[in-house]
Parts: structure tokens; C-alpha cells; sequence
């Protein structure tokens, strides 16, 4: 796996180490060249750490702004095949924008968000800045990561509100029966000017 350019990686305690977050946000480069190249990726995890299954979303910049972001909330595959997944797919899948291009490729920097298994929450324990929110009704399902109401100084009720939203629901609809479940999110990534999270 090559490194296309040194990766400054924000410093955060957690789960992963410095050298995993090197290796996985390599891994999401890699995952999006291979796409656009038509090469192959090594398919087995390198450690029985990045083997464990979670849900993962990677989020692409492009001049400090979003340019992708896809993932999912189950953990259904190794946090190392999920990186690879949801990487290629923000690059070419995300229906908000083209196909990341090859030129565009080696400019683009990498926000990964390896999560928690979500869990029922009651809607006054929902703590900004911790917290990321699933909110699902009749079939719609909205997800925001915890990185978002941060970024943009929202309450704990108008997180609420924007996740119903976002399910395509009414944004009281947490109150009115809605399962509301909980995640946290280990985030890195490369330094970044960058415009908000969108998911």
C-alpha cells in the first residue's frame, strides 16, 4: 500500500493507535485509486484489532469541502473492509456529487469515523459532542455523526430536531414515538480547512 503524501492525523486518544489511523487512512487512499485504476487490494486484515467488525463512515474533502461521505452504522464487516467500502463508495456512490476523478484523487483528504454499536437512548441522556444519533419511524431511518451539532453549535434538541429531519420525518418526531439509538465515533483524519460533516 503507498502513501500518497504525508498524512498529519489529528490527535486524539482512543481506541486505535497512531500507527492504525496511519494504516486505515492510507487504506481509504488506496481504496479509491484501486477504484479508479482497476488495482487490487491486500483482502485480509493485517491485526485481529482492524479484523473486529464496525460500522465506519469515511467523509472526503476537496479544498476544505465535501466532496463524499458514505458509510454505515452496523457493524457488518471488519472495521478494515469497512474502510475500503465506504471509502470507494464516497469517492464514486454518493449521489450528492460526480465521481471523484483521478486528478482529483491525490488532492482529496480523509475523515474516517469508526463507531460504537448503536443503543436505545432516552432523549434527555443525548449529549452533544459525545454522542451520534440514529432516529428511525414507519421504515425512515436518519443518522448524524456525533462530529456534526459540534460543528455547527447545536443543542441537544436541535440535534434531535435535524435527525428527524433528516429521516425525512417531522422534526418532533422523537417525541412522538420515534426509536431513537445512540453511537460514539472515533474520528481522524488529515488536516482540513474543511466545511462541516454532512452526515
Amino acid at each position: 500500500m503507498s502513501l500518497l503524501r504525508p498524512s498529519p492525523i489529528a490527535v486524539v486518544q482512543g481506541e486505535f493507535s497512531h500507527e492504525e489511523r496511519t494504516l486505515l487512512l492510507q487504506l481509504a487512499h488506496e481504496s479509491i485509486l484501486s477504484t479508479l485504476k482497476n488495482r487490487e487490494i491486500p483482502p485480509d486484515p493485517p491485526s485481529p484489532h482492524l479484523a473486529e467488525p464496525r460500522g465506519a463512515f469515511t467523509s472526503l474533502y476537496l479544498n476544505g469541502e465535501l466532496r463524499g461521505c458514505v458509510g454505515y452504522v452496523l457493524p457488518v464487516s471488519s472495521v478494515y473492509r469497512a474502510v475500503i467500502d465506504t471509502a470507494r463508495a464516497a469517492a464514486i456512490e454518493d449521489t450528492r456529487f460526480f465521481p471523484v476523478t483521478v486528478e482529483e484523487a491525490s488532492q482529496l483528504e480523509v475523515e474516517l469515523s469508526i463507531l460504537s454499536p448503536p443503543h436505545p437512548i432516552a432523549a434527555e441522556d443525548v449529549e452533544v459532542g459525545r454522542h451520534g444519533l440514529l432516529v428511525s419511524l414507519a421504515g425512515l431511518r436518519g443518522l448524524l455523526l456525533p462530529q456534526v451539532p459540534a460543528e455547527r453549535n447545536w443543542d441537544r434538541i436541535t440535534f434531535l430536531e435535524q435527525t428527524c429531519r433528516k429521516a425525512g420525518l417531522p422534526v418532533d418526531a422523537w417525541e412522538r414515538g420515534a426509536l431513537i439509538e445512540a453511537f460514539t465515533a472515533e474520528v481522524f483524519g488529515e488536516k482540513q480547512g474543511r466545511q462541516g460533516s454532512e452526515t
